[in-house]
């Protein structure tokens, strides 16, 4: 009888903790499904050749599939980058183990060399859709101190949580959207606008995402019970990065590809 129960008990929490990690995979795939809406041609054409038929949104979990072996253990750091809020990417000291800025420099780079395999190529512009959609979580642009929101403990309801996963997952899944009904249901954005969203550089586009940072650090306290009004709050602006995510990613993949 007790072998039964403990039995059920590690089956019902590995089933917990598997939703926990696809809801953390919604994020990303709705910023590759947002991604595809503003390819050009060209950029569609080669992409699929590289990735071999597989979408953009089913490819942007690669980063962190990969994370569970040894042999990818380097690119940890690329996932993320820590500044102070009174420093910025260039005045701040740099981790020696690269950060999500090299990490993004890195597969540009591969990807534009006409030496590169194609194997390569494939496996760093998977990494590319990844850490587009990192930038664009605001957590992932945080600071060092808390590492980056991971050591904020908070509530998330009745739950005990932290800063980071509310970001990451939590607030997705009260929303309860499947990434497709995510990526369908953004507003609609002029080609003025999406052209606005699209200039600036890779660091112009971490900045923005920490003036979020600093917005969400002034108005959340440790150990708060976050919920209904935090949803009410912050889910437009996490709705908007998602967006924002998809449409530069596409607008640097139509540079590179287009």
């Amino acid at each position: 009888m007790k072998l039964i129960i403990i039995t059920f008990f590690l089956l019902s929490n590995s089933l917990v903790q598997a939703t926990g990690i696809e809801w953390g995979k919604t994020g990303h795939r709705t910023t590759g499904a947002i991604a595809e809406q503003y390819l050009s041609r060209k950029a569609k054409k080669e992409i699929k050749k590289l990735l071999d038929g597989q979408s953009l949104a089913i490819v942007s979990t690669y980063a962190d599939d990969i994370k569970s072996d040894d042999a990818y253990r380097s690119y940890g750091p690329w996932h993320y980058v820590n500044v102070p809020f009174d420093k910025t990417y260039d005045t701040h000291s740099k981790n020696d183990r690269g950060d999500i800025i090299q990490g993004i420099t890195k597969c540009i780079e591969v990807i534009k060399d006409v030496n590169s395999s194609k194997e390569d190529k494939a496996f760093y512009l998977k990494m590319l859709i990844h850490f587009i959609g990192d930038l664009h979580q605001p957590l992932h642009t945080g600071i060092g101190d808390d590492k980056g929101g991971n050591d904020f403990q908070v509530q998330w309801f009745r739950d005990g949580t932290n800063l980071h996963r509310v970001w990451d997952t939590q607030m997705i899944e009260h929303y309860n959207m499947s990434y497709s009904e995510l990526a369908t249901t953004m507003p609609r954005l002029s080609k003025k606008q999406v052209a606005l969203l699209q200039k600036g550089t890779v660091k112009d586009w971490m900045e923005d995402s920490r003036t979020l940072v600093k917005d969400i650090y002034k108005n959340t306290s440790k150990g708060e019970k976050l919920g209904y009004n935090y949803m009410y709050q912050y889910f437009d602006p996490l709705r908007s990065q998602l967006q924002k995510g998809g449409i530069r990613l596409a607008g640097l993949l139509n540079e590179l590809f287009g």
